[in-house]
């Protein structure tokens, strides 16, 4: 049985190719927190003794306990050391409710924000055209945001709008659908498919989980009033943190 000691060995968590060092350490931490292997109280080893034992620099461990700080897993207190926080709060979401990242964690009093990756007008991908009706003569609006909650990294979202309905997508600062609301584009109704997907290393990196975690992916159509398609957002979020409930009702027929 590996004693806590034998999680920071660097044939534990190291991976050639796997990415920097202190995010492959940072994302191993992270992980045996929110799995229970690493307590709450639970006192890191030195910074010294953590870079012995992984074969690194005390830079990288540092860089490494800080990514944890900044999540909210590891607090820091002068003179004391490092003590694990206990894993991320699981936060619930339901599949019967059209709410916006922003407004769910509003509601269960949590700050979001999001880190801005990508965004401009754009072709339409095959995907793109298909969900929301456009031709390839036409454009999109684009939104490619990373999600946090309280400062952990929760969800991965990109978010396509036709471009008629969001011209200017600078305009969006936090919430999408606040924004289509005030142009009178907010919509009413959407179809969900939820599957599962192992992350690809460069999204493992982005959301502090190790490379090829199965993570959540949701598939997302929505629509107006009149039927028109307006949203169309894929979404990996991360299942450690993230729970998705739907309401079942029986059937009347």
């Amino acid at each position: 049985m590996k004693t806590n000691r034998d999680l920071f060995q660097s044939n534990a968590w190291h991976q050639s190719g796997g990415g920097s060092r202190y995010l492959q350490l940072s994302r191993h931490i992270a992980a045996a927190i929110n799995d229970g292997r690493l307590a709450e109280g639970y006192q890191l080893p030195p910074e010294r003794d953590l870079a012995d034992l992984g074969g690194v620099s005390r830079v990288t461990v540092r860089k490494a306990v800080g990514e944890l700080v900044d999540a909210g897993l590891v607090e820091q207190k002068r003179g004391s050391g490092s003590f694990v926080l206990g894993p991320a709060p699981r936060t619930e979401q339901s599949l019967s409710s059209l709410v916006s990242f922003t407004e769910n964690m509003r509601a269960r009093g949590r700050t979001s924000t999001s880190k801005l990756l990508n965004r401009g007008l754009f072709v339409p991908t095959p995907d793109e055209m298909m969900a929301l009706g456009l031709s390839p003569n036409q454009r999109v609006a684009r939104l490619e945001r990373l999600r946090f909650a309280d400062g952990t990294p929760m969800a991965l979202e990109v978010s396509s709008i036709p471009s008629d309905a969001l011209p200017d997508p600078e305009v969006v600062s936090t919430s999408l659908y606040e924004v289509l609301r005030r142009k009178g584009n907010a919509p009413s109704r959407a179809i969900q498919r939820v599957s599962a997907i192992n992350v690809p290393s460069d999204k493992a990196q982005l959301l502090g989980v190790p490379e090829h975690t199965a993570l959540l992916q949701i598939s997302r159509t929505a629509f107006l009033d009149s039927g028109r398609p307006i949203e169309y957002t894929q979404g990996l979020y991360r299942p450690d943190i993230y729970d998705f409930v739907a309401e079942i009702r029986p059937d009347g027929g």
